[in-house]
Parts: C-alpha cells; sequence; structure tokens
C-alpha cells in the first residue's frame, strides 16, 4: 500500500479557474449539515439509487451556453467522472500534467469556486488509455465526511471532507486494456468496485476506513467496464455485477457468488444494471448488444430459467437504461430510442435522437434528459408516446453522465463544470 501525499490547498492555480481563498482554511460546512444526505443529494454515480433518478422538481427545461446558466468553471486536465454533490459542495475527478497526477476537485455548488485540489496519485508515467477513456473516468461516492475516489488500477482513496488523504491502495493488479471504467459502490462497511482486466477478473471489497481487503471474488471472462448496483431481493442483499461474457449476483458481505447468468462473446460491458418492476436488466456490451432481462430470485447459473425477456436491436454499448415506472427507456450509442414495457420487453415506441451518446440518462421533475457527445440535450415528458419538451445545446465534448441536486442540473464537458439552473 502507498501513502499519497494529500494537499489541502490549490498548487498552481490556473487563471481560468473561479478561486475561493477564503474557503480554502474556513470549515467545509457549518454545523456538519455534510454529515446527513438529503434528498437533494447525488452521492454516486447515477445518483442517490444508482439508477439515475432525482427528487428535484424546481429543474430547468431549456438552456443554453447563455440562458439558465448559474455558473461554469475550468476544470483543469481531463476526466469523464461525473461530479457527485452533497451539502452545497461537489467532487469530481481528473488528470493533469499530461495524465500524471490523478486529483480530487472541490468545488462550492453556490457559486462554482474551486477550493480544494488535492492530488491523490502521482504516476511515473501516462497510463494507455482509449481514445474515448481518461485515467480519471470513474465517479466518486461520497458517504458523511469522506469521499471515495477511484482510477481502477491506478489507484483507490479515501479522503476527508476537508481533502486530507486518509488512505490509499493501488496494489491490486490487472490490466485495464483500455484505461479505468467503472466506478465503486458502498454497502455497510465496504468499499466495493469490479477490476476486471484483460488478464484477470475479480471483484474487491475494502473496508471503507482502512482500504484492507475484505474479500476479493475470482471471475472467469473478459474486459468490463461497469459499474455495480445494489439490489434487494427476498429481504436479502444482492450485488448485481455484470463482466465479460456474463453477469453475476454475490453476497455483498462476504463476496459469496448468488446466481449467473452467462451472454457468450459478450465484452468490454460498460452499462449498469437497472433494477425493477421484479428484474435485473443487464447489457451484454460488444460487439453486438443484447439488452437482458432477469429475475433474481434463482440460485447457481439461471441462464436457461430465468430470463424474462431479450431485446436484440437498439441495445446500448455505453449509455445506461432508464427505468420510469413500467416504462424502460433503453438509448443506443447512436441514438436509436426505444420506450419498451419492463414487464413483457414490448417495444411501446422507438424514436431517433440526434447524435452518439455515451452519457447516462436522468429522471427528474417528470422529465427526461438524455445528454449527446456534442453538449446537445433532449428533454421528454415520458409516457405512451415520445414527447419532446426541448433540445438545449451547450459548447464542448460530453460523454460524462449528468448529476442533478440544489435545483440545478450540473453538466461536464470536456473543460468545464457548469451549473444548468436558476
Amino acid at each position: 500500500m502507498l501513502q499519497a501525499i494529500g494537499l489541502p490547498f490549490l498548487s498552481k492555480p490556473e487563471s481560468s479557474i473561479k478561486l475561493c481563498p477564503a474557503a480554502m482554511h474556513a470549515p467545509l460546512i457549518a454545523a456538519g449539515i455534510w454529515l446527513s444526505a438529503i434528498a437533494a443529494d447525488w452521492p454516486q454515480f447515477r445518483g442517490p439509487g444508482g439508477q439515475g433518478h432525482s427528487d428535484e422538481m424546481d429543474l430547468p427545461v431549456v438552456w443554453s451556453d447563455s440562458e439558465n446558466v448559474a455558473w461554469r468553471t475550468a476544470i483543469p486536465g481531463r476526466g469523464w467522472s461525473s461530479p457527485v454533490i452533497a451539502g452545497g459542495r461537489i467532487w469530481l475527478t481528473t488528470a493533469t500534467e499530461e495524465d500524471r497526477s490523478l486529483r480530487a476537485l472541490r468545488l462550492n455548488a453556490a457559486d462554482g469556486c474551486l477550493e480544494r485540489e488535492v492530488e491523490v496519485f502521482r504516476l511515473e508515467a501516462a497510463p494507455r488509455v482509449h481514445p474515448k477513456n481518461t485515467p480519471a473516468s470513474p465517479t466518486a461516492i461520497l458517504d458523511g465526511d469522506r469521499v471515495y475516489v477511484h482510477f481502477g488500477k491506478l489507484g483507490t482513496a479515501c479522503l476527508s471532507s476537508e481533502g486530507e488523504v486518509l488512505w490509499t491502495r493501488n496494489d491490486l493488479e490487472f490490466e485495464h486494456g483500455h484505461g479505468p471504467g467503472g466506478s465503486p459502490v458502498l454497502y455497510r462497511d465496504l468499499l466495493i468496485f469490479n477490476c476486471d482486466g484483460t488478464d484477470r477478473q475479480f471483484v474487491a471489497a475494502l473496508e471503507k476506513d482502512t482500504g484492507e481487503v475484505r474479500w476479493l471474488s475470482p471471475r472467469v471472462g473478459a474486459m468490463a467496464y461497469s459499474t455495480p448496483l445494489l439490489i434487494e431481493v427476498g429481504g436479502e442483499p444482492q450485488l448485481v455485477s455484470p463482466c465479460g461474457e456474463r453477469v453475476v449476483a454475490y453476497d455483498p458481505g462476504e463476496g459469496r457468488e448468488i446466481w449467473s447468468y452467462r451472454y457468450p462473446g459478450g465484452y468490454s460491458v460498460v452499462v449498469r444494471p437497472v433494477f425493477g418492476q421484479g428484474l435485473v436488466f443487464v447489457s451484454s456490451g460488444y460487439d453486438t448488444a443484447v439488452l437482458h432481462a432477469i429475475r433474481p430470485e434463482g440460485r447457481g447459473d439461471v441462464t436457461a430459467t430465468h430470463r424474462a425477456w431479450k431485446l436484440e436491436r437498439g441495445a446500448p454499448l455505453n449509455p445506461s437504461p432508464l427505468l420510469v415506472g413500467s416504462d424502460l427507456y433503453v438509448l443506443s450509442d447512436g441514438g436509436a430510442l426505444s420506450c419498451v414495457d419492463a414487464g413483457s420487453g414490448e417495444v411501446r415506441w422507438r424514436h431517433r435522437l440526434p447524435g452518439d451518446y455515451s452519457a447516462s440518462p436522468v429522471a427528474a421533475a417528470g422529465r427526461i434528459y438524455f445528454l449527446n457527445e456534442e453538449g446537445l440535450a433532449t428533454v421528454l415528458e415520458p409516457g405512451e408516446e415520445y414527447r419532446e419538451l426541448a433540445v438545449n445545446q451547450v459548447e464542448g465534448r460530453t460523454l460524462a453522465s449528468l448529476a442533478i441536486a440544489d435545483g440545478a442540473i450540473y453538466l461536464r464537458t470536456e473543460s468545464h463544470l457548469i451549473r444548468i439552473g436558476k
């Protein structure tokens, strides 16, 4: 285990970054607001439940580079992690100095000021990543006064709310292939993430207070980049964790395999699972994705017994599906949007959205927000037919998924973080 040096202040600040000098030495949040997450928070990839939903109601429908933008802050380096928000503070990760410095950033949600820039890991050489990827693509996760950042095999760390690095580890060896992808999840006192490399595949659970390994669960498959999802079935927790060629449900406390479902030939699985209507929805990944609806009550290999239905046309390689009521919204990377009856798999309607897609959609305020890779967001009203409310454009490349908190939408471009709202 390597202990990194935490820098709870800005070193070499860029002139384009909003700085908050007074905030650098002040308490993070008065009266311990950070310690009690509220419904308005967005603490992990795809939000509070990990499935793209927010309870926020007063959100904009229309915006542009100049309309309904509360602030826009330049972000140093590069990264496609989504912002996470709690108690009026935003955290996200980035890679600077030609990808050799892996950093955590803290911003003030009210005005966009960059309050902390912490170097968590320093690499001897820049890692190899896919052209669409970065070393800072996994999304952080918040838990009380702790921030957990993850850079795949490059390292995992826990920071305090003030930016002090509490522990790190970078000794879980595997080869990414295309760089880090999946984000971590929290279960009780464990931080859990997938490690599906080209050479070996396993799931790791670390003690969240110390970084020590609680369990490692080896598995056989192919490289993958997915984020697991915690669900409850029959009163028992399951960690649904896709990998190459199959998806596995584990007992999250022990790492014991509960059930598995095979999709032979699948690899580079990116899509995070979705759960609802008594089914788990999983995409099989490259080269040709198939969306599988699985009943999660089984034991052992349930491939032949627990498939409810599958969707072979328009399944996603990167954007995760979104379940709203009994409607499952499935968006392909090329913009083919399908509204599917979640229980039966019947396609209610299809529509082509403009552009290519990597970001996962989000739902809030009775609307669905889809963001393509060129800064164009389509806002829909969910329902039995396609109802478009607005099409909004901002400048810049956009592969990170949206985050929603405090009556605002947070949109990360390749160079900026934007707060859309009042």
